[in-house]
Parts: C-alpha cells; sequence; structure tokens
C-alpha cells in the first residue's frame, strides 16, 4: 500500500462519482442481465470488501422479496446453484483466486455469472457471461477505495432496476457531493478525529445492519493502511460482543449514525467515559462529531461515510 497514491485516490472520489452518476443517466449497467425480482435467484461471491458490499445488496434485496445471499468466495458451503441461478462475482482486480475458484466450483451447474469488476480485460471478466464494469478507475494505492464505493452503487442500481425504482444517478451525485464536503474541511475534522479514534487498544467500529460494510470497510482501512488493529460491528449486536472491552481497555468507539440501537451502546459508554465519535449524527457524549453535506439521507451515508476513516489511515 502508497499512504500518498491511497490519498490521492480518495481525493478522486467526487470526480470519480460524478462520472459514473453520469454513466448511470444514460444506460443501466444491469439491463444486458435481465434480472426479474419475481424470478431471480441470486448468490453474490467475493471476498473483503467485496464480500462486505455484496452481503448489504443482499440484505437489502432479501427485505424487498428478492431471493439472494451473498458468500465469501472461499467457503466451502456455497449454495447449490442450477440453470435459474445467477452469480454475481465480484473483484476489484478481477484476479482474485478465491473468486475465480468459487466459479470453478459452481461451473457445469448451469448458472449464469455475472462479473463485477474495475478491470474488464481481466480474468473473471473472461469467465462471466455478462459484465458490469466498475468504473472506478485506477487505484494506484493499492486499497480497493473508490472501487468498493462504486460497487455498492451499482448494487443500488441493480436493486433499483428490480424493484422499478429510478436509477439512482442523483444519488450517486449526492454522494459525491458529500464526499467532495469532507474533502474539502478535512483540515477541521481530520485531526481530531484521528486523536480520538486511534488509541493504544485499536478501534472499534459500529454501523447499522442495513450499512454494516461501512464500519468493516472502516476497520479493513485501518489495517490495510497504517496497520493499526481495528473491528467492525453492527450497532444493536455491539451490546453482546464488543461491550465487554469498555471496562478495561482504553476503549475507542466510532459510531456510524442512524441506528435505533445507539441508546444501548450509551447505556455502557456513557458511565464509563468511553471515547466516542458520531459519523453523520450528532451524539451529545461524543467526543468528535463528523457531519457532512447530505447525511440525513441513509443511502447517501452508505455511499459516503467510509471516506472519514479512509482519511484517517491514509493521514496516519
Amino acid at each position: 500500500m502508497n499512504p500518498d497514491a491511497f490519498a490521492a485516490d480518495l481525493a478522486e472520489k467526487p470526480a470519480r462519482l460524478a462520472e459514473l452518476a453520469a454513466a448511470l443517466e444514460r444506460d443501466d449497467p444491469w439491463a444486458p442481465v435481465g434480472l426479474e425480482a419475481r424470478s431471480a435467484d441470486l448468490v453474490f461471491v467475493g471476498m473483503g470488501s467485496s464480500h462486505y458490499a455484496s452481503s448489504v445488496a443482499a440484505a437489502r434485496l432479501r427485505a424487498r422479496g428478492v431471493r439472494a445471499v451473498a458468500e465469501l468466495a472461499s467457503s466451502d458451503l456455497l449454495p447449490r446453484t442450477g440453470p435459474g441461478t445467477t452469480v454475481v462475482a465480484v473483484s476489484a482486480s478481477g484476479g482474485s483466486r478465491e473468486t475465480l475458484d468459487a466459479l470453478d466450483r459452481l461451473s457445469g451447474s448451469g448458472a449464469r455469472v455475472v462479473g463485477v469488476t474495475n478491470v474488464e480485460s481481466s480474468a473473471l471478466s473472461a469467465r462471466a457471461d455478462v459484465v458490469v464494469p466498475m468504473l472506478a478507475g485506477p487505484e494506484h494505492g493499492g486499497v480497493a477505495c473508490r472501487s468498493f464505493q462504486h460497487t455498492l452503487a451499482l448494487f443500488l442500481t441493480l436493486e433499483a432496476g428490480m424493484t422499478g425504482a429510478p436509477l439512482p444517478a442523483a444519488l450517486v451525485r449526492a454522494a459525491a457531493d458529500a464526499s467532495a464536503d469532507l474533502l474539502e474541511r478535512e483540515s477541521a475534522w481530520l485531526p481530531a478525529v484521528t486523536e480520538a479514534a486511534l488509541g493504544p487498544d485499536g478501534t472499534h467500529l459500529a454501523a447499522p445492519a442495513r450499512r454494516l460494510s461501512s464500519a468493516q470497510q472502516s476497520a479493513l482501512m485501518l489495517r490495510e493502511g497504517p496497520r493499526v488493529a481495528a473491528i467492525g460491528c453492527e450497532t444493536g449486536d455491539w451490546a453482546h460482543v464488543d461491550v465487554y472491552l469498555t471496562k478495561n481497555t482504553d476503549y475507542r468507539l466510532v459510531l456510524f449514525g442512524g441506528s435505533r440501537w445507539i441508546d444501548g451502546v450509551r447505556e455502557w459508554t456513557d458511565p464509563r467515559g468511553t471515547t466516542l465519535v458520531s459519523v453523520g449524527e450528532d451524539l451529545p457524549t461524543a467526543a468528535v462529531t463528523v457531519r457532512y453535506r447530505g447525511d440525513e439521507d441513509d443511502d447517501v451515508r452508505l455511499l459516503s461515510e467510509t471516506l472519514v476513516m479512509e482519511l484517517v489511515a491514509a493521514r496516519r
């Protein structure tokens, strides 16, 4: 990972998102796939940030009545597929060996393969029946940051097409504006967030289930960038899996707003004086709060909020 190139990749987020929005205004990238909500069976496979994005996409589709699951490509328990199944294989590089292996194991079943990748001449593209390009541009820092964001935007586009909603070009433009706002005001919020979020015992991040990918991706950025201990969890589940560390460690928690379970977090963090960073929501007990343009919209949050910790990781 190249920190300077990583930071440069992040600086390109607004422009690349604007390009994606323009592309969505011209064409639906999923139109060649021809999926219908009532008859679709979708299996998303990928690793790392690709799996984080896929898991949120599959959950959103299930909530709308679409049969969809997301699996780690490395799993030995991949679902049974057949002629009625569409496998959505996600890899920014198009060369993830686990994802390619999953396609090998699923081959011969008659399932159709859609490759979602940032490299159209990749091995994944060669194995796919249809390719949906991420259009994130080269990531010279070696970190899947813009490609993660574009994957989510493309999955929201898939969801819109399957449920009869307008393609989310306006939403992607709003995410570009949100990203630009965070970048333009970086010097005003980044030092305080860095000091509060990074502690001697690591960083913990929590987000609502519908945006769990934000906590997971942000933790990954801290592990992949400055190589510091970080872990993400779901806000409601936090009280069942992470609360214990607030008692005997210098616990630092980054909370992505919008969860109805934040009171369950505060029940423990308030009396223990836990250091909190709140992103996208005002929280009276937070040491630092980061707000940005458009953060009242949950889907703008989904597409934008990881930039906060990505910038922490790039500048660390």
